[in-house]
């Protein structure tokens, strides 16, 4: 069996803990890093041809725009032989009480029937929003396990809740 990390994820200005710092490295790329290490498995971030602004309050709008135009970002490239893994894990942060419309694009893009995706999302307390059920929608033919929500300020000590919930996700 082979499985991926594919994951989004923003550096600049992010909201943590109630205030805006200045991130070198996203929240969602650090845990996607915990675990890639904790499995062994491939990693494929997933950058936009037209990156978000790093300045926090603008990239809110901007994903908010997103959102509400129902628009499908493009990559600067896609994962090869998505067919050759059994299991995707897909870290990304809660945008818009979902993730980011570029992971929509990203999923419409492949066939997931017959594969596990095991949804990772950091968030500030919101949560995996409606991501999981999003992801069902957006591929019906996947094994969809329980998806773990990791609060971003902590993500760098998340190696403990990622060993659990890889437990439980298979």
């Amino acid at each position: 069996m082979k499985s991926i990390t594919v994951y989004f994820s923003r550096a600049g200005q992010n909201y943590v803990n109630g205030e805006i710092k200045e991130l070198k490295t996203g929240n969602t790329e650090t845990a996607a890093l915990l675990l890639q290490k904790e499995t062994g498995c491939e990693l494929f971030k997933i950058e936009p041809a037209v990156s978000y602004s790093e300045i926090y309050s603008e990239c809110v709008k901007e994903a908010v725009a997103d959102m509400k135009s129902g628009a499908r970002p493009e990559p600067v490239s896609w994962p090869e032989n998505m067919e050759q893994y059994d299991t995707v894990y897909l870290a990304y942060p809660n945008y818009c009480g979902t993730m980011p419309m570029i992971l929509f694009t990203f999923l419409e893009k492949y066939d997931f029937t017959g594969k596990k995706i095991c949804p990772l999302c950091t968030n500030e307390g919101s949560g995996m929003g409606r991501s999981e059920e999003d992801i069902k929608r957006l591929c019906p033919g996947a094994d969809v396990r329980k998806g773990l929500s990791v609060h971003g300020a902590e993500a760098e000590m998340a190696g403990d809740a990622i060993r659990s919930w890889l437990e439980t996700c298979g």
